[in-house]
């Protein structure tokens, strides 16, 4: 089965719809799905919920979602330096649930693997593990996680086939592996399309049979959330 679609709108057409919950990859600015992101914009789908590690930064990435109003809920690990997001979150327009760094991935890791529920020590005796019900094993207290699924998880590769099969490069990699197993439909972007057959089997990050869609990227720009230089020494 081809899995190719000519653009990023022919990707997502038919997917989108108010109130679903969105899984997007990426990890401060690296692997994000930046294609893929305008056009959930230009649908104007709302009420959605969002998991991703992070919100992106003024301008770019999940930010456009957050000026667009489209984001009711956003589970996420880390939303500093978001001034967008501090000002929905604090306003009461946007409602957040702050997870662990490591219990989110997990938690996602969980939901392409079926298994609805774990326990980490993760969190305990904090806010983090209010309201969940709590274990002892080995004399040690562990809280209670539960799984994290999506209708549609978006994810950016390096490259990819029309079997739908992924590799991702470097820091890229960061939570879009486990996302792509985690969406009742996932959408890759790539920075190139391969013949199938081309991809060394055991470089494989993603294999095809999590992946429905895949569309080649039409940016590829690596930024730099925070540039930090040092004065050139003089010989």
């Amino acid at each position: 089965m081809n899995k190719i679609h000519p653009d990023p709108r022919s990707a997502l057409a038919g997917l989108l719809f108010d109130g679903m919950t969105l899984m997007s990859g990426g990890f401060g600015l690296s692997g994000n799905p930046e294609s893929l992101i305008p056009e959930v914009r230009a649908s104007g789908v709302s009420g959605i919920t969002l998991i991703s590690n992070n919100a992106g930064a003024d301008g770019l990435g999940l930010w456009m979602l957050l000026e667009s109003r489209q984001v009711a809920r956003m589970i996420a690990s880390y939303v500093g330096e978001n001034k967008l997001f501090e000002q929905q979150y604090l306003s009461g327009e946007l409602q957040l649930e702050l997870n662990p760094q490591g219990t989110l991935a997990e938690r996602i890791r969980a939901g392409g693997a079926g298994i609805p529920a774990f326990f980490t020590r993760t969190g305990v005796g904090t806010v983090v593990a209010d309201g969940k019900p709590t274990e002892m094993f080995d004399g040690e207290e562990y809280v209670r996680e539960t799984w994290l699924r999506a209708d549609v998880a978006i994810v950016k590769a390096w490259k990819g086939d029309a079997a739908g099969n992924l590799v991702f490069r470097r820091t890229a990699r960061n939570f879009n592996p486990d996302m792509a197993t985690a969406g009742r439909v996932t959408v890759a972007e790539v920075e190139e399309i391969v013949p199938v057959g081309s991809l060394d089997p055991d470089g494989i990050h993603t294999p095809g049979i999590f992946v429905d869609r895949v569309v080649l990227s039409t940016v590829n720009e690596k930024r730099i959330e925070q540039r930090t230089v040092r004065a050139r020494e003089i010989a």
